[in-house]
């Protein structure tokens, strides 16, 4: 599993790190330990799964992948790669098998260095915002404190699907995950008296 962001505390708590933090909470609920650092990523034993987090920044990602592909022999359907999604809403999670990178330069650069887009991605909505303020500040910036609690439920759900995908793939972790995203969507949709 792989959870991009960019490292340093300037990026700390910023909505484009929610992949670092969802691999964080997954580290802290198994009680993971230290597999590997180098200069490019770092990687917990996890669970069951090597849990990593490129050091590269989240435009050069796939270096990072790359690298630890080389050394361990890591294969493109072996990946799960935990990702920030503005267009999906605060809180909404997506599994997918394969699939565009969507305008996202971590997906991008992930592509580019698997030289393929068949390898699963997990999509974490952390909310268009503002339109009138720039999509790299609003990634940028800091989730306001009335955002606490979705955030926190889309953490602990991701880390979930993340156990579910690594135990039981990728398609039974849609059908399970994917599933409480339309129905939270149809319900959030309904009118007010039939929530």
């Amino acid at each position: 599993m792989v959870g991009l962001g960019n490292p340093g505390a300037d990026y700390e708590g910023t909505r484009h790190n929610v992949g670092f933090a969802v691999a964080r909470r997954l580290c802290d609920r198994a009680g993971a330990k230290p597999h590997e650092t180098t200069r490019t990523y770092a990687s917990w034993a996890c669970d069951g799964l090597v849990v990593l987090t490129p050091l590269t920044y989240m435009n050069r990602s796939g270096e990072a992948l790359a690298q630890f592909g080389e050394r361990h022999g890591l294969l493109p359907e072996d990946v799960l790669v935990v990702v920030d999604d503005v267009y999906l809403p605060l809180g909404a999670l997506r599994l997918r098998a394969r699939g565009g990178d969507g305008g996202h330069n971590g997906l991008s650069s992930i592509e580019e260095s698997l030289g393929t887009d068949a390898y699963a991605r997990l999509r974490i909505g952390v909310g268009r915002g503002d339109e009138a303020q720039g999509l790299a500040d609003h990634v940028l910036s800091g989730f306001a404190p009335e955002e606490g609690g979705a955030l926190a439920a889309a953490l602990d759900t991701a880390c979930d699907a993340s156990l579910v995908w690594a135990r039981e793939g990728i398609a039974k972790a849609m059908n399970r995950f994917n599933v409480s995203v339309r129905a939270a969507a149809a319900r959030d949709n309904a009118p007010e008296g039939e929530r």
